[in-house]
């Protein structure tokens, strides 16, 4: 993972774990004010969480950075457990010390009771455990895996590329999968472009050191025009510096290129978003669902959703979730219809097409029948505004590699060319150009903006037919 990255997450984590210990000294003080009982002669009567306000701040700025001091937020991706166990002990254990020294020092000990923060020590710790073992299990589990390991091919010399995979392998960082390596010297150009089909990579390492400048421009070319980042160690330069303005990789100064939005603050504000909103969603339509897929059942035979293997990001496939809307044998009467396609491009689409169903036609109409795909944005699968997931046959019959550039980014339920009136849309390279635009001009405020657009096309019916 890249410097930059690595940081990121550290600072959410860091985030995290401050509210993990602001709730671990609430939770104390109300497990006190029901269990009687002091330590060291002091009082039984507790006094109210108000009083005790002024901890707070020293808990949620004490804990993480006692938690950094002891080398808790640099290491590897997937740490053995003594370590995390025996670095949580230590932060908690001084935080909590720490916090009987003020108490005594500020006089405080008449009104705070020193139970509640023996209490908050153990609970802080325990709570840290919890959390680290959720991020261990959701780390190993296949979403993880495809949420926060990175798909990379290694380009350059077959020597130099093994040796950097051995060093990544023995930092045991995990988040780093190199799936493919290649020497230019010795294969084409599109033995990359194959690489990067093959295996949706999310960045292609160039190891520079004994590689021709010109295949390296070759490289970036590619990589560019297909949305794939590029991180082009910069070691040949024979500088002694430790760290760079640009970006560093295990320490090694890296030169990104990027065609998409980098990983930062308000790309994780978006995937919060998602989560938060995708939850709130299916919450909210938990009942509506379930009546939709009533109806579906009463009125059509056959599975209540339809399961289709679509692109994501970089290509990856997965398995896109909606309401049926169409016979159970659409798939197979889909060549009869080949000839009425009014799209250009790999796109099929066909106006009144005799294989949805009454209920489908309707559930088209409303876009109802994209309400499952909340799971998949909650999965991780898919953002909430993206562009829209397409087939993977399809995906692969693309005639311009630069449409591919297009799954650089999470596909959504909704994009700039679903608000832009998608039933006149009969170009496919005008769809790609809208979500291009998109992604070049990507912010939390045009996500919003599209979201907002949504809804009055879709009560309106406007976005679909």
């Amino acid at each position: 993972m890249l410097g930059r990255q690595q940081r990121l997450r550290n600072r959410v984590q860091m985030v995290v774990d401050a509210l993990v210990f602001g709730l671990a000294m609430y939770v104390a003080h109300q497990l006190r004010t029901v269990w009687q009982f002091e330590v060291f002669g002091g009082s039984r009567i507790i006094g109210p969480l108000e009083q005790y306000f002024w901890l707070f701040p020293l808990v949620v700025l004490g804990g993480p950075f006692l938690l950094n001091v002891q080398g808790f937020y640099n290491r590897p991706g997937i740490p053995s457990r003594r370590l995390m166990v025996w670095q949580v002990l230590k932060a908690c254990a001084y935080l909590t010390v720490g916090l009987m020294v003020v108490i005594f020092v500020v006089r405080q000990g008449t009104v705070i009771g020193r139970s509640v923060i023996l209490l908050f020590g153990v609970l802080s710790m325990a709570l840290l455990w919890v959390k680290e073992e959720l991020w261990w299990v959701w780390w190993r589990s296949r979403l993880g895996q495809a949420q926060l390991a990175n798909r990379v091919v290694l380009v350059g010399p077959a020597e130099d590329t093994a040796r950097f995979r051995s060093e990544v392998v023995a930092l045991r960082r995990g988040q780093v999968t190199v799936v493919a390596q290649l020497d230019l010297n010795e294969r084409p150009i599109e033995a990359l472009v194959s690489l990067m089909h093959e295996h949706s990579v999310n960045a292609v390492i160039v190891l520079a050191k004994h590689t021709y400048l010109g295949q390296i421009e070759q490289a970036i070319e590619v990589c560019e025009r297909e949305g794939v980042e590029v991180w082009l160690l910069a070691d040949f330069f024979k500088t002694q510096v430790s760290r760079t303005t640009v970006d560093d990789l295990y320490g090694r100064p890296t030169l990104v290129f990027r065609t998409g939005p980098e990983k930062s603050w308000p790309v994780m504000v978006k995937q919060a978003m998602d989560f938060a909103g995708s939850l709130v969603l299916l919450l909210l339509m938990a009942m509506p669902m379930v009546v939709v897929a009533a109806l579906i059942r009463i009125t059509s035979p056959g599975p209540v959703l339809f399961r289709q293997q679509r692109s994501g990001l970089n290509g990856q496939p997965f398995m896109m979730l909606k309401f049926r809307s169409m016979t159970t044998d659409a798939e197979q009467r889909k060549h009869e219809l080949e000839a009425l396609n009014e799209m250009t491009g790999p796109v099929f689409k066909v106006t009144n097409d005799p294989r949805i169903t009454p209920l489908g036609r309707f559930l088209r109409r409303y876009s109802v029948d994209e309400w499952p795909q909340l799971i998949n944005v909650l999965r991780g699968e898919m953002s909430l505004v993206g562009p829209r997931p397409l087939p993977v046959d399809e995906v692969r019959r693309f005639d311009d590699p630069a449409h591919r550039r297009r799954l650089s980014v999470k596909p959504g339920l909704t994009c700039l060319w679903q608000i832009s009136g998608r039933n006149d849309l009969r170009d496919f390279a005008e769809w790609v150009r809208l979500d291009l635009e998109y992604i070049d001009n990507w912010s939390l405020w045009l996500d919003c903006k599209i979201l907002l657009l949504t809804v009055p096309a879709v009560v309106t019916a406007s976005g679909a037919k």
